[in-house]
């Protein structure tokens, strides 16, 4: 007998979630019905959303249950199929939940035909990058010089936020927890400054950082730090509302803070709540364009590093200027491109205007 692991909700948290409001059983394998495939769990997404779809009031999800499966989002490989359109081997995106095997409808799962990795489907290509993605673009509508303050900016949704508003051509400032954190943002997901919310010059630093006020800020937290934000706001800025992370390891969470409604009046602040599932129709266009941001990162690290950090060198230099939204063209193009054009004809395409560029500065 093949057996299933699986981890249930065994009750809920009264306030902080801990081990004991799990339990591990374990049942025998159930067989796919028709048109149903049996997965086996490969990796899967742990996230905010886990957390909150436990909270009750505080989660889309609605009224939380225990004696069910943990639920999760991952990464799957078909053992048996009872489907013409998916076979034995194949790698889908379902909702495995927290559990070895699961048998889910063929229709309506993600197929992965591609050749990026599969783990990214449960990052920048699944819920947290989609939410990133819509959340900024959408509700957000960066413009480039924009301000984009993310807080919660290493977390899942927050480290994509501040990739994405960086693209766009945006200052972007991260807020987290501790200081190596602010220090991976800086150094690593290329935020241009991170302050920590731990720190003892908290205020000052944010201050500090957004000298020039903010346009959008991309609030996971709620809570003290939506507070601190507010009070950054430039007059029409935007407040993207994506999550609550400071209510949901509490059994008394705060209330709004001081400054609503009355800053949103004075500043004329849009402050919007949003659901990744109003974009449902509008998925595979985002995964597209998400994918020709990943594969420019692999297949040309340096040139998207120098992309990205074009807006810092070339000041008011027409040369410059131009040589940037050609870059930002291209970039725009870039799975296009990798689809038509062998990769060295696209090394010259690159790298021409590239020595160019570095002859104009340092020659």
């Amino acid at each position: 007998m093949r057996e299933n692991r699986q981890i249930l909700i065994d009750s809920l948290p009264e306030d902080k979630l801990t081990e004991s409001n799990y339990r591990l059983d374990t049942n025998e394998i159930s067989k796919p019905g028709k048109e149903e495939v049996l997965c086996k769990t490969l990796v899967i997404s742990v996230g905010a959303g886990s957390r909150a779809g436990m909270q009750g009031s505080a989660s889309y999800a609605g009224a939380p249950k225990t004696d069910i499966v943990m639920g999760a989002t991952g990464v799957a490989r078909i053992e048996e199929s009872n489907s013409d359109t998916l076979s034995p081997g194949d790698l889908v995106v379902c909702g495995t939940g927290w559990q070895d095997y699961s048998i889910h409808k063929a229709e309506g799962l993600l197929k992965v035909t591609d050749d990026i990795d599969p783990a990214h489907y449960l990052g920048a290509l699944g819920t947290n990058g989609l939410t990133a993605y819509f959340g900024l673009l959408d509700v957000g509508n960066p413009k480039a010089g924009n301000t984009v303050l993310v807080s919660a900016a290493a977390g899942s949704v927050g480290h994509i936020v501040g990739q994405i508003a960086k693209i766009k051509g945006c200052k972007t400032v991260g807020i987290s927890s501790t200081s190596e954190k602010c220090e991976l943002l800086r150094n690593k997901v290329g935020y241009d400054a991170a302050v920590s919310y731990r720190s003892a010059n908290f205020r000052s630093e944010l201050k500090d950082a957004c000298k020039e006020g903010v346009d959008i800020y991309f609030d996971n937290t709620g809570g003290d730090i939506l507070g601190m934000a507010l009070r950054r706001m430039n007059q029409h800025s935007r407040i993207v509302c994506c999550g609550v992370v400071s209510q949901y390891d509490t059994a008394n969470p705060a209330g709004s803070p001081s400054g609503i409604p009355g800053l949103l009046v004075n500043k004329r602040i849009r402050m919007q709540g949003f659901l990744i599932f109003d974009y449902a129709e509008k998925y595979t266009f985002a995964r597209e364009e998400m994918k020709s941001w990943i594969k420019s990162l692999v297949n040309f690290p340096l040139l998207s590093q120098l992309y990205l950090s074009f807006e810092m060198v070339f000041g008011n230099n027409k040369t410059l200027l131009f040589l940037y939204f050609f870059y930002k063209f291209l970039f725009s193009l870039d799975y296009l491109i990798l689809k038509i054009l062998p990769k060295p004809y696209l090394e010259i395409l690159y790298l021409g205007p590239l020595f160019l560029l570095f002859f104009l500065i340092f020659v």
